[in-house]
């Protein structure tokens, strides 16, 4: 059954935005088991509502809606289609306060925060509006006379999008932009942590004059492997998007190769941080800031290693702690609030861990390092000094507000423990010498590099890593690519006579 509207989504200005049923073949629909998901708030551990628990023969039911709606939405004009996602992108703008609220309400990240994913989503509707007019093909001369090359671009199919909660709007809009702009029809699987922000761009999308079946939802959490599965194998499924973790990421490739399907992967991230010594520590504190602590430390590009040149590392050691002092930590309604909570209690204890192993190994704790008690899922924004080069924080993902320093000595050692990962999708750092900023930046073994910023994100570049970060890229004059088959056609007979 859908469940009625309360608490907090109740002061949006459009309530209807708000959704508890999924969307299938354009219709708000339950599941058929009748089972739901409850959705939480990570800032209040109180219930938002719930959403359908689908399973394979729901998603099988996405998928023919999908497939059916294929046949004519591949066939319209990329003018048309350039159109419609202008209009979804006016609607998102027109609606930015209310899609703001719903981003921190099941997400937590501060209200100003949201409104800057909101504007990072919006601008991938925006851009592949302009790119569905831009797939240009090809003539290609050829050796023989009596033959004409050319090259066209046509629309995959149908694709499976699986997104993440921490971009819980901006990671639908980087796969359903260029997807319908190349003409394909799409089956999402929105993270069943955050929910509402994918189905209140569905609304809009509604609004737009979207077809039927051309989007559809898949709302899953218990069955989410089994959904997954479906997905990946189904024949009908042309394509795999998905933003998540390098172990799943395995996982969905190896099911997807059964029958070879096309994937793009944007997996999972271990970002180093350089600081060296002819850098400008003040702005280096600022970028260190804007990588590591957005969205308290949970996105996928977020500084994870901070390595700084031992005759700068008291000064930013010391000026990062007190500028990580000044965060207010709360509710992301609130007034003041710099950075709002982890997701839920799992990624609690995994920063917990990181802590504890960090200091086990010698380091020490400048600031935080510990858990917020209360309600909600909080941790103290921490940094950890002279951390061991071996330590969890700089293996493994932290996913968390906790930044731990690493003194290194020259710029080959440091080269060489950025390298070590066995991912790549971001890395950064901070200089002024220009040999070495064009040095570091092509050494450096990821597929984004900042350099003298923090901030790397913009919907007009590729985004993307390599080693086990993934495959493929998202965004940028390169994205809509993702979503297109290239077909070379050859007239012959063309001889004069």
């Amino acid at each position: 059954m859908a469940s009625s509207l309360k608490g907090p989504f109740t002061t949006l200005k459009d309530t209807s935005l708000i959704k508890h049923q999924t969307f299938i073949d354009g219709k708000w629909t339950g599941s058929r088991s009748g089972e739901v998901i409850t959705v939480k708030n990570p800032a209040t551990s109180e219930d938002l509502g719930t959403v359908p628990e689908l399973d394979i023969q729901d998603t099988k039911a996405a998928i023919n809606a999908a497939s059916q709606a294929f046949r004519t939405w591949s066939k319209t004009t990329a003018k048309h289609r350039h159109d419609v996602l202008k209009k979804l992108y006016d609607l998102m703008i027109e609606n930015t306060e209310d899609l703001a609220k719903i981003i921190t309400l099941e997400n937590g990240k501060p209200l100003a925060e949201a409104k800057g994913e909101h504007t990072y989503s919006a601008s991938f509707i925006e851009w592949f509006a302009e790119e569905a007019i831009r797939t240009y093909g090809e003539v290609i001369p050829s050796p023989f006379p009596d033959i004409r090359n050319v090259v066209i671009k046509q629309p995959i199919g149908v694709c499976a999008l699986l997104t993440p909660w921490n971009f819980p709007s901006a990671m639908i809009t980087r796969k359903i932009g260029p997807a319908l702009a190349a003409g394909c029809t799409v089956v999402i699987k929105p993270p069943a942590e955050t929910p509402y922000s994918c189905l209140a761009l569905v609304e809009l999308a509604n609004r737009a004059g979207v077809p039927p079946g051309v989007i559809n939802v898949v709302t899953t959490n218990k069955n989410v492997s089994a959904v997954g599965k479906e997905l990946c194998e189904s024949k009908i499924v042309k394509k795999i998007s998905f933003t998540g973790s390098t172990p799943v990421a395995k996982i969905l490739m190896t099911q997807a190769a059964t029958n070879l399907k096309k994937v793009s992967f944007e997996a999972g991230g271990n970002a180093p941080f350089v600081v060296f010594d002819d850098a400008d520590i003040e702005k280096a504190v600022q970028g260190a800031i804007a990588s590591k602590f957005r969205a308290s430390g949970q996105t996928c590009v977020c500084a994870n290693r901070i390595y700084v040149q031992t005759s700068v590392y008291a000064e930013f050691a010391s000026r990062l702690a007190d500028e990580v002092s000044k965060f207010k930590v709360g509710d992301g309604l609130e007034e003041g609030t710099t950075h709002g909570p982890l997701i839920h209690d799992k990624a609690v204890e995994k920063v917990e861990s990181h802590v504890a192993d960090a200091v086990s190994g010698g380091a020490e704790v400048l600031i935080g390092g510990q858990r917020i008690e209360g309600p909600g899922t909080f941790f103290q924004p921490t940094v950890i000094s002279n951390v061991s080069k071996d330590a969890k924080l700089t293996c493994e993902e932290t996913f968390g507000p906790v930044a731990g320093l690493i003194p290194f000595e020259t710029e080959g050692e440091v080269i060489k423990l950025c390298n070590e990962s066995e991912v790549g999708l971001a890395g950064y750092f901070f200089a002024r010498d220009i040999g070495r900023i064009w040095r570091v930046a092509e050494a450096l073994e990821v597929g984004m590099v900042g350099v003298n910023t923090g901030l790397i994100s913009q919907a007009v570049v590729p985004f993307g890593g390599i080693k086990e970060s993934g495959i493929g890229r998202e965004g940028g004059p390169h994205g809509i690519d993702e979503y297109m088959e290239t077909k070379f056609i050859a007239f012959g007979g063309l001889a004069q006579s």
